[in-house]
């Protein structure tokens, strides 16, 4: 029987600038109230939500490992701030040709192998990290977004790593870590 769960697959910062990005987004639920994007941890996202079956997840995990086998890691750069149309508020990540080519590396594998329809945000894609979003008021995305740009937050790290995270009960929790190999 299909047991459809949602999941997207992403980039976790260490575990360091993962604590920086959480004080913030508590800060910002502290200051604002709002925490949507506590929903999450810290990520740069490869794949937006999709459903999938979830007995079949080793399949997809199985064959992401067989896709990474041969893919090197890179580093991230992650420095100030930036928005999407006054809605989204994000840290900015420094779009190398690596991750480029990672995203879309895993974007035709999803469409090919496991029948994943490629979103628009595929084919736009513009990596970041969300800090704010959804329940930000009009009135005080002016204020919310100084906020955040005076925080000034600065990471550069290897990501060696994907994680396929899976919503349960409304949060995203990492389901299973895909390591990225040196060929």
């Amino acid at each position: 029987m299909r047991s459809l769960q949602k999941y997207f697959l992403a980039i976790l910062p260490p575990q360091e600038f993962l604590d920086q990005v959480t004080k913030l987004k508590l800060d910002i639920k502290n200051e604002f109230g709002v925490k949507y994007a506590l929903k999450s941890p810290a990520h740069i996202t490869l794949k937006m939500p999709f459903l999938f079956d979830e007995n079949k997840i080793s399949k997809l995990t199985d064959s992401l490992s067989d896709l990474f086998k041969d893919s090197k890691p890179f580093t991230i750069q992650i420095s100030g701030a930036d928005q999407f149309r006054r809605r989204v508020i994000f840290l900015k990540v420094g779009k190398s040709s690596e991750m480029m080519a990672l995203q879309e590396k895993i974007k035709k594998h999803l469409k090919i192998e496991h029948h994943l329809v490629e979103e628009l945000s595929d084919k736009n894609y513009h990596p970041h990290m969300t800090v704010a979003y959804q329940d930000i008021k009009k009135g005080q995305f002016d204020p919310l977004y100084q906020f955040i740009l005076e925080r000034k937050l600065e990471f550069s790290f290897v990501a060696n790593s994907i994680v396929l995270l899976r919503k349960d009960e409304g949060i995203w929790k990492g389901d299973k870590s895909i390591d990225l190999h040196f060929k």
